[in-house]
């Protein structure tokens, strides 16, 4: 079932009930989602160099919220995280905002998501620069999700973070202990001192009655292979895939989704309106980044990530860039040669 189908059916009853609170991001995604792939987004005139046939072939609309776009983007993402993987154990950091602080978030979502990845990366960096716990400067990528498995509001963020760590005045490489990185409490603890310092900082009011005891998940997640292919699920194609929406009957929308812990497949019917909504409160900020690098794995550190996997003995592959999808001619199946573009521009 098409989101898109959804939206144009239920966009006038969205717009009632929510329309005074919808943000000018939330609008700019519905009307990319119903333009994506229809003549609205504009058009290609395609030509076979082999039958001759031609065609116009309609573009994407190249949202990042959208279910149908940006493939391709996700897939050379992951192609770079791969092109950084050493041969350590790996592990996945989880830190969780609490319900508390949930509709500040949602109320002022730049500054509070950029201070979530601030607050985030001091900690984890202080932790492995601590001769205590590794003494060590360690590289972690990190990637903002703000929905849970049943899509409701719940920023938390994920930090993928290589086993070990580099000590730059002996120039060496040190491991960590076993399949445990640091502790979950002490992170949280510290975690939730530094965040409500950068609140207060920022002049944004604490709401009263934060509780005390904050949720860090701290795993090893093996080569560290399967977390970066879970993380690049929703970097660009928004918080749900169409197939994952079941039915839509009698203005009631249905999807289905895995429940965390058990594994099972669990549904969740809600009106259309309110269906819309849900997938709209995860739409991000105009021009924020989901995904940031640090320590030796930033953009920035090649020479120190070279030095990581010269000590690590790493045999980097040059990265070949992955080509786009093709148009294919529907007689001859041979590539498509683009010959022009046009789009279509509505009166006013």
């Amino acid at each position: 079932m098409e989101l898109a189908s959804l939206v144009r059916q239920y966009h006038d009853e969205y717009d009632k009930k929510y329309g005074d609170t919808a943000l000018p991001g939330h609008r700019k995604a519905l009307q990319s989602i119903l333009s994506c792939r229809t003549p609205e987004a504009g058009e290609l005139y395609v030509q076979c160099p082999d039958c001759d046939h031609t065609e116009w072939r309609p573009l994407s609309c190249g949202n990042r919220h959208c279910p149908k776009c940006q493939n391709h983007q996700a897939s050379i993402w992951l192609d770079k995280q791969m092109e950084k993987l050493l041969p350590v154990p790996y592990f996945m950091a989880t830190f969780t905002l609490p319900f508390e602080l949930r509709p500040l978030a949602w109320s002022n979502q730049k500054i509070v998501y950029s201070l979530l990845f601030k607050c985030i990366a001091s900690t984890l960096k202080d932790f492995g620069l601590n001769p205590k716990n590794l003494g060590a400067e360690l590289g972690m990528t990190m990637v903002l999700h703000t929905n849970t498995r049943k899509l409701d509001f719940h920023p938390h963020i994920h930090a993928v973070i290589p086993g070990g760590g580099i000590d730059k005045r002996c120039r060496r490489w040190k491991k960590v202990k076993e399949k445990f990185l640091f502790n979950e409490f002490a992170l949280a603890k510290v975690f939730r001192a530094r965040f409500l310092q950068e609140l207060n900082v920022a002049g944004l009011s604490i709401p009263k009655g934060v509780t005390q005891k904050w949720v860090v998940d701290c795993v090893c997640v093996g080569k560290g292979i399967p977390a970066l292919k879970y993380l690049s699920r929703y970097l660009y194609r928004g918080v749900i895939s169409e197939k994952n929406i079941v039915s839509n009957r009698d203005g009631d929308v249905k999807f289905k989704y895995i429940e965390s812990g058990s594994g099972k497949t669990k549904y969740r019917t809600l009106k259309g309106e309110d269906f819309l909504h849900l997938i709209l409160q995860h739409v991000l900020p105009k021009g924020f980044r989901r995904a940031r690098d640090y320590g030796f794995l930033h953009g920035n550190a090649k020479k120190m990530r070279s030095l990581v996997q010269l000590i690590l003995h790493v045999i980097t592959a040059l990265l070949v860039p992955r080509p786009r999808p093709v148009y294919k001619c529907p007689c001859c199946q041979s590539p498509m040669m683009i010959v022009r573009f046009r789009r279509n521009i509505s009166p006013g």
